[in-house]
């Protein structure tokens, strides 16, 4: 299989790069409850390598595995979203949440502290992390997702040759208001969502580098989570 660039045509082997489809479907099974199956998100993968080999432009600049990678987890997301396994009550205990984070950090001026939040909850401790786990275990986390569950995810893989100007500009100045929401985290939850999106290293070994266990780095991330959804909370009500 090929696609022409405007500048060179490059020949791409989809079979070559099926072990990148189940690199990225193992470490995205992390996160996955155990009633979903690694084959279907190789599947979905394959579908995101397809679609990438078809519509990869190598006079762009990014290579053609990086543009692959983006596609393929693009795909696995839909995929999952499509059929969303996740009950209302999580949905909605994700949002308590980031009000809760929303309404302390508002009032103190700085990170909201995990006991803060449970008391704005008027929950202990334990139930919060319980609610955090949940969330993390439950449904993909999307950095797009954080600040809307019914919103569509902004497409960080291309930009449709028909996108309507105004959804591009609006689609650039999310990512560049999320990359700067994301350096404003805890050093923590920066570390965390670094080494597991960047580094794409798995909970298990997260929580080897800091010291921690599985779960407390699986309710580091879900709070990450919450904590970026509250802070980016207008994109929701933007026209």
């Amino acid at each position: 299989m090929y696609t022409e660039t405007k500048e060179q045509s490059t020949e791409i082997r989809v079979e070559d790069y099926a072990d990148l489809v189940k690199r990225i479907a193992y470490h995205m099974m992390a996160r996955m409850p155990a009633s979903v199956q690694l084959d279907d998100l190789v599947q979905a993968g394959m579908i995101g390598l397809l679609e990438a080999s078809q519509k990869y432009d190598g006079s762009k600049g990014a290579s053609f595995e990086t543009y692959a990678g983006i596609r393929i987890r693009g795909a696995i997301v839909d995929e999952m979203r499509r059929g969303d396994w996740a009950p209302r009550s999580v949905h909605r205990n994700s949002r308590r949440v980031a009000e809760a984070i929303s309404r302390v950090e508002g009032r103190e001026g700085r990170d909201a502290e995990d006991a803060e939040v449970a008391a704005e909850l008027e929950i202990e401790l334990d139930e919060y992390y319980s609610i955090l786990n949940d969330t993390n275990a439950s449904r993909l986390f999307s950095y797009e997702e954080t600040f809307d569950d019914d919103a569509s995810a902004v497409d960080i893989a291309t930009t449709s040759e028909f996108a309507n100007p105004q959804e591009t500009f609006t689609s650039s100045s999310l990512k560049q208001s999320l990359a700067q929401a994301i350096t404003l985290l805890p050093e923590r939850e920066k570390m965390v969502l670094a080494l597991y999106y960047d580094q794409e290293l798995n909970l298990k070994e997260i929580g080897q580098i800091l010291g921690v266990s599985e779960s407390r780095v699986s309710q580091i991330h879900s709070q990450a989570a919450a904590r970026l959804r509250a802070r980016l909370s207008d994109w929701s009500r933007t026209d």
